[in-house]
């Protein structure tokens, strides 16, 4: 049985699968420049204000020395690799909501068609859980949570499995929950994301077919 075969059949039974990731993409930022905007990334944002992404140093990440941070303030600072494109796959990264008065969250972004269009999954440490959103036109709508403790200042991991219209939330290491959505179907680029002031540092991202 095929990867994606067995993705399939964990998810219509609810089960936990992980794929083998083979021909995954990463990126832990160590060779790009501090204070400088991430090579090979689209860094924008969705809705308003004025995001900034950058690389910096932080001691305490998972691949240190250097992380990529979001410390501007927008309605939802968005950053997308530019390659692969992906239609089904994975999209994992290490995260830590660093501060934020309005809200401190970390996500993980798929088929994403431009600034406005794409899925994404995000952790809340305000909040205390973990939601997988569909975003159209720039307008964000939630179709599955689940409360779960989102440490501040501390790095934890979000992964999204996806194939066809079928989604397994992990978040460290266990599986949340499963999902299903038909709004992009088409192959779309994979990135991070946030909301509003939350400083936020990212690491260890990878990405890849299932």
């Amino acid at each position: 049985m095929s990867a994606a075969a067995k993705l399939m059949a964990a998810l219509a039974v609810g089960g936990t699968f992980t794929p083998a990731s083979g021909n995954a993409t990463s990126e832990k930022f160590d060779a790009l420049v501090p204070g400088t905007a991430p090579a090979g990334w689209l860094a924008s944002h969705t809705g308003s204000g004025q995001p900034r992404w950058t690389v910096e140093r932080d001691a305490t990440a998972p691949s240190a020395p250097h992380v990529l941070q979001q410390s501007g303030t927008a309605t939802y600072p968005i950053c997308l690799r530019q390659s692969p494109l992906l239609r089904d796959g994975f999209v994992e990264v290490k995260f830590k909501a660093v501060s934020g008065r309005e809200d401190q969250a970390g996500g993980v972004i798929w088929r994403a068609v431009d600034a406005d269009n794409y899925y994404v999954a995000r952790a809340n440490a305000l909040e205390d859980n973990v939601t997988i959103y569909h975003t159209v036109k720039g307008r964000r709508v939630a179709f599955k949570n689940i409360d779960v403790k989102v440490t501040p200042a501390a790095w934890h991991t979000l992964r999204v499995d996806f194939i066809g219209s079928k989604f397994t939330v992990t978040f460290n290491g266990k599986k949340l929950f499963d999902a299903t959505d038909a709004t992009f179907s088409s192959a779309g680029l994979t990135g991070v994301w946030t909301k509003a002031d939350s400083v936020t540092h990212f690491d260890d991202f990878r990405c890849g077919p299932p």
